[in-house]
């Protein structure tokens, strides 16, 4: 009886452990928020990085000129009215969103890692959006590059992609870092897995939506089309 009673008790044990590692590694993941982040970055450190540094060559003086100064930052006017109206649960769902998409950005270009691996995507752009052009190339399921025609690439070239994909993927787990950080939760290994997945998965949607005409991209069933 005794032995009965002691068997019920650990599987008992070993089942609330169980789902106590289910309910650690069902980390929240703000898909939109994260979206948003990865177009801020790639607008600050990708494709405005660039011109900016094209326009710091034409001034001798080095200063940027003063429609930039106008740009700064992009504060979002919030009227005091909206405070006072009962119907604004959807409106503060916005905002909390728009919220936790500047503090991930914020987050990540921060970090020496990811501002390291943006220079360098940087200097690789204009090679890579040939290399797509081409078809030499296409976008993966995981936002990654992928050699589609080996007939139309060189050794130098699959370096290139081969360090752009370690760059991207420096992106996408320094996102899945953030994302831990900003919701409080301890960065295991199961946890960072799952958000890490689905960071390069949002990275990957972003990188489709940005695709030109013509470039191969692979759909999240993995098939591959021509945009």
């Amino acid at each position: 009886m005794k032995t009965r009673f002691f068997k019920w008790l650990l599987a008992s044990g070993c089942g609330l452990l169980t789902a106590c590692a289910i309910i650690t590694v069902n980390v929240y993941f703000p898909e939109k928020a994260v979206k948003e982040a990865y177009k801020s970055l790639d607008d600050m450190l990708l494709k405005k990085g660039a011109e900016k540094g094209a326009e710091e060559k034409q001034s001798p003086t080095g200063q940027q000129p003063p429609a930039e100064e106008q740009k700064s930052p992009e504060i979002k006017p919030q009227s005091h009215l909206l405070d006072e109206l009962p119907s604004l649960s959807l409106v503060s769902v916005a905002h909390a969103e728009d919220n936790y998409a500047d503090n991930l950005a914020i987050e990540l270009s921060g970090n020496d890692e990811v501002l390291k691996a943006y220079d360098e995507m940087r200097q690789r752009l204009p090679k890579l959006m040939s290399l797509f052009e081409m078809g030499a190339v296409g976008l993966t399921g995981q936002g990654l590059v992928s050699v589609r025609d080996k007939t139309k690439i060189t050794p130098q070239d699959e370096a290139l992609v081969k360090a752009e994909n370690a760059s991207r993927k420096t992106v996408v787990n320094n996102m899945a870092k953030a994302i831990l950080k900003l919701n409080k939760q301890q960065e295991s290994k199961a946890a960072l897995d799952q958000v890490r997945g689905k960071a390069a998965a949002t990275y990957a949607e972003t990188k489709r939506e940005e695709a030109k005409p013509g470039w191969w991209i692979q759909l999240p069933n993995g098939r591959w089309v021509q945009k």
